[in-house]
């Protein structure tokens, strides 16, 4: 933890007062370090959007924010979400239909240390329909096109239901990664990789929650080229250990920093896939580790590299490659 000399001034002299004596300045809640560089708060999210999903529920989106842990979500001033820092959008449920509401994000450090909320902003759910149980039609007319490296420009034709249609769902693979007002028949999608394939689907939703089959899969090649090294675990180690008269190999490493949460890695053995790693829980963000079964031989010499399952549904590019040879010295 870095230190800050802070100079005694008058005013930090009248808040020790309050505390009580200068040397417990700290627990008063008042800290050099916060006032040089705001102690690592994370700052107010931005691109808040909020749109209603159906006659109960609203969809609510954000950009991600630097030093975020976890994002709180407010209908006005009640906390009604929390969701990881990995996760960029949430649905609000148990709304009143017709009902106009107020949404605003904040974020959360690891320390638990809380940014400023982000700008209101409001969504009207549209009213109830009694017994509807008919889902709207395929969205039809479904179409694509790079926009630039790391975008995507949807498009589709309206979809017809005998209400109303009120949203539009995109998917990427099974994942739904974005939300759009009944009126909208385009969006982009960001944060995606150079020179890697997707594939998108569109779902139309009413107001009473009923969804539509899904579009045909529109898929969109982005362009330039991606070496890998953005999206590789980095610090990678790989060393052996004896246990119960069989040889293991340990691996550490650090997860590639992305927009999302690693929960999958892909071990390769001497340039063949060996084994993989899924997380089932919470995936480790700073550090990790794995270990598994080489063998009862020693002096057996074997490769090792890692990549990662991006939160796209991508491949990531691998880990430098480690040499490790089971039975050998530290």
């Amino acid at each position: 933890m870095r230190r800050v000399l802070v100079p005694v001034t008058a005013a930090l002299l009248r808040f020790a007062a309050l505390c009580g004596v200068l040397v417990l300045v700290a627990s008063c809640g008042w800290t050099g370090a916060d006032a040089e560089d705001g102690g690592g708060v994370p700052g107010a999210p931005t691109g808040v959007t909020a749109a209603a999903g159906s006659a109960t529920s609203v969809h609510v989106m954000w950009n991600a924010t630097e030093r975020a842990e976890v994002f709180e979500v407010y209908r006005g001033t009640r906390k009604v979400e929390e969701v990881p820092g990995s996760q960029h959008m949430v649905d609000v449920t148990r709304l009143r239909p017709a009902t106009v509401y107020v949404f605003s994000v904040r974020a959360r450090a690891a320390d638990g240390r809380l940014g400023p909320l982000s700008r209101g902003v409001r969504a009207r759910t549209p009213a109830a329909v009694a017994d509807d149980r008919s889902a709207p039609s395929r969205p039809p007319a479904a179409a694509g096109r790079a926009a630039g490296s790391r975008a995507v420009q949807l498009s589709w034709s309206a979809s017809t239901d005998d209400r109303d249609v009120v949203s539009y769902d995109i998917h990427q693979g099974g994942t739904k990664i974005h939300s759009v007002g009944g009126g909208q028949t385009a969006t982009v999608v960001t944060g995606l990789r150079p020179g890697t394939s997707y594939a998108f689907t569109v779902r139309a939703r009413d107001a009473a929650g009923n969804v539509s089959p899904a579009s045909t899969a529109v898929r969109v090649t982005t362009p330039g080229t991606d070496d890998g090294r953005a999206t590789a675990p980095t610090g990678f180690r790989a060393t052996s250990h004896r246990e119960d008269r069989a040889y293991y190999i340990d691996l550490s490493w650090v997860p590639p920093r992305l927009d999302g949460e690693i929960a999958e890695y892909q071990i390769h053995l001497d340039g063949h896939p060996a084994t993989s790693l899924v997380y089932g829980g919470s995936a480790p963000r700073d550090h990790a580790t794995y270990s598994f079964y080489a063998g009862q031989v020693s002096g057996v010499t074997r490769r090792v590299r890692i990549r990662a399952m991006l939160p796209d549904g991508t491949w990531g590019g691998f880990s430098a490659e480690r040499t490790v040879t089971t039975g050998a010295r530290r």
